[in-house]
Parts: structure tokens; C-alpha cells; sequence
């Protein structure tokens, strides 16, 4: 499929490079305007597939049975993750990490897709930090009943140099501190990973691997993106 109508919106440099809001036009009738974010002009995520994002929350939801839900997000995106979550009635509040302040201020200013419902939601609470240096610290405040990572590309293609301890055995076990008891930690990945699996069955008693495939009409082919679960 042919893409025409690209069209920036933003683009800031910032501590892991060039990092654009953008959109484009699909052709048809009527033609589908997408929402877009690049990170050194390389892809990063998009309004149109957001099959995986959405189920990361749906999933973990389905693994906990508890009412009144406290979520950790990390990283906020376009927002679908967080949206998702909060369109359950078990969930009572949403608290987003994001590192990149811009992605913060494009959906405070409604310049993405969702900012109109995630702005409207008194459980969300969108706050600038690192959620990686948070889960590898002691918790220091109430802990959460599901824990949903969406940053990095995938579990050894890093956003940034430092994430990268998360995705071990024993930086799984210090981020599962941060879980209440039937808690659930959740994380999204582009690519399969074995030795992440077997990091998470390390760490946790009950381990679910998920794909999730979609057609992507823009690339005219077939893909899967990858959900690891775990919880004791």
C-alpha cells in the first residue's frame, strides 16, 4: 500500500536523539489519517496497529481477578495501553511513567489521537521519570496489582543503554517487589525472545508467553509482536 500526505507535527531533540510526532495519510475512500512516532527518524509505534498494545493490558487483566486495580505503565506512547486499562471498571487508577517529556506535553496539548479521553480520566496520572531506575529501587509507595512495560523495542534492542538490567533474572525478581500479592508484570516486545522467557520462569512462578499477529497493511505482511506475563 502507498503512503502520501506525511505531515510533522513535532520533533524535539532529546537525551536518546530526534524524536518527531507525525502524520500520514492512507489512500482510500475515505483516506485514514495515522498517528505516528520516530525516534532518529526510525518507527517507533503507530495509531493504525495497535493490536498488541491494546492486549498487553487486556491480558493482564484477564490474569487478575481483583477490583479497584492500582497500574503501573511504563512508557505512554500513543496512549493505547493506559487507555485500555482504564476502560475496565476493575480498574481504579492508572499511573503512566514516561522518560520522554515531550510524548507528555503532545498528549496534554491533544495533539495525539486519545489525548481527549486519557485527559478526561480522573484515574490517569501521566508523570515524567525513568520506570526502569523506579522498579530497580525499593518501593516507596503503594504497590501495584499489574506492572505493564511497553519501551524498549524489545528485550536486548534498548531505547536506552541502562535498560537493559531489567530484562534479567534479577531484575525481574527487584521489579516484582513493586507487585501487591497476585500481581501481574507484563511486558511487549516486537520480536520473540527465549532467554527473556526463561528469565521471566526464572523469576516468577507462572510464566504466559503471547503473540499477538496482525496484518500490517503498511507493510503489505503479516507480523507478531510478543507478550510476556508473569506472576506468583
Amino acid at each position: 500500500m502507498s503512503l502520501r500526505d506525511i505531515e510533522y507535527i513535532d520533533c524535539e531533540q532529546t537525551s536518546i536523539g530526534l524524536i518527531c510526532l507525525r502524520e500520514r495519510t492512507l489512500p482510500g475512500l475515505p483516506p485514514t489519517v495515522i498517528t505516528e512516532i520516530t525516534l532518529d527518524h526510525e518507527f517507533l509505534m503507530s495509531s493504525y496497529n495497535t493490536a498488541s498494545e491494546r492486549a498487553l493490558s487486556s491480558v493482564a487483566l484477564e490474569l487478575h481477578a481483583g477490583r479497584n486495580l492500582r497500574v503501573l505503565v511504563g512508557g505512554l506512547g500513543l496512549g493505547y495501553t493506559a487507555r485500555e486499562a482504564l476502560r475496565s471498571e476493575r480498574v481504579g487508577s492508572v499511573r503512566v511513567v514516561e522518560f520522554v517529556p515531550q510524548v507528555i506535553r503532545w498528549m496534554k496539548e491533544g495533539m495525539i489521537p486519545l489525548s481527549g479521553e486519557l485527559n478526561e480520566d480522573a484515574r490517569l496520572d501521566v508523570v515524567h521519570g525513568d520506570v526502569y531506575g523506579l522498579l530497580d529501587a525499593p518501593p516507596q509507595a503503594a504497590l501495584h496489582d499489574l506492572i505493564l512495560i511497553d519501551v524498549d523495542h524489545s528485550p536486548d534492542e534498548w531505547l536506552g543503554d541502562d535498560n537493559g538490567a531489567f530484562y534479567t533474572e534479577a531484575g525481574l525478581v527487584r521489579a516484582k517487589r513493586h507487585l501487591a500479592p497476585g500481581g501481574v508484570l507484563a511486558v511487549w516486545s516486537y520480536a520473540e525472545h527465549s532467554p527473556f522467557a526463561d528469565a521471566m520462569r526464572a523469576a516468577f512462578a507462572e510464566v504466559r508467553v503471547e503473540p499477538v499477529s496482525f496484518d500490517n497493511v503498511i507493510l503489505g505482511e503479516r507480523e507478531t509482536n510478543w507478550l510476556f506475563f508473569g506472576r506468583d
